[in-house]
């Protein structure tokens, strides 16, 4: 193994662990908690830092984990819909970081393109456990749970995930090459 790919794995090793803790520290107030979407913020940066097959890891990783761990996020269908989105995050942010020029408003895109990508893929896996399950998901609680109640998540990751980019990048801890 290769020094690059030690470093990778730690530095993944280290998103896992946050995804985990922070929960705790929004999850004060529940529906605010909820709302931040926190377990998004490190999947997002493992795949802007160490690439999209990283990315993919942790973001399928942490909810089920942490529904495992802790019994939050419920793992049907919470857990495992979380999942497929936030795998689909690590994926789109790592590739396209890694194949775009590296320009502060490209981050912008990346991570808008990452949000509606995995967002979508959660509505598909919503519909897919509520079809297998006997429940129902509909067009209203797929705008619910991606748009409307996630606004201040969104707002967060726009405003905190390409400041720790470019600071992460500029302090030479980017290992997505």
């Amino acid at each position: 193994m290769t020094s690059l790919q030690v470093r990778r794995l730690t530095y993944a090793a280290l998103y896992l662990a946050i995804a985990m803790v922070l929960p705790f520290v929004t999850g004060q107030i529940q529906q605010i908690g909820a709302m931040l979407c926190p377990m998004h913020i490190p999947v997002l940066l493992c795949g802007f830092m160490c690439g999209w097959p990283w990315g993919l890891a942790v973001g399928l990783v942490a909810p089920l984990l942490r529904s495992a761990l802790f019994g939050n996020p419920l793992m049907l269908p919470t857990a495992v819909a979380m999942a497929f989105e936030m795998a689909v995050y690590g994926i789109v942010s790592g590739l396209l970081y890694h194949l775009l020029p590296k320009k502060k408003w490209i981050i912008y895109a990346i991570l808008l393109i990452s949000m509606i990508s995995g967002r979508i893929v959660w509505g598909a896996a919503q519909l897919i456990l509520a079809g297998l399950t006997g429940g129902s998901f509909t067009w209203a609680l797929f705008l619910a749970g991606a748009v409307t109640d996630a606004i201040p998540g969104i707002i967060l990751h726009l405003a905190l995930i390409p400041v720790l980019v470019i600071t992460m990048e500029r302090a030479g801890l980017s290992l997505n090459r």
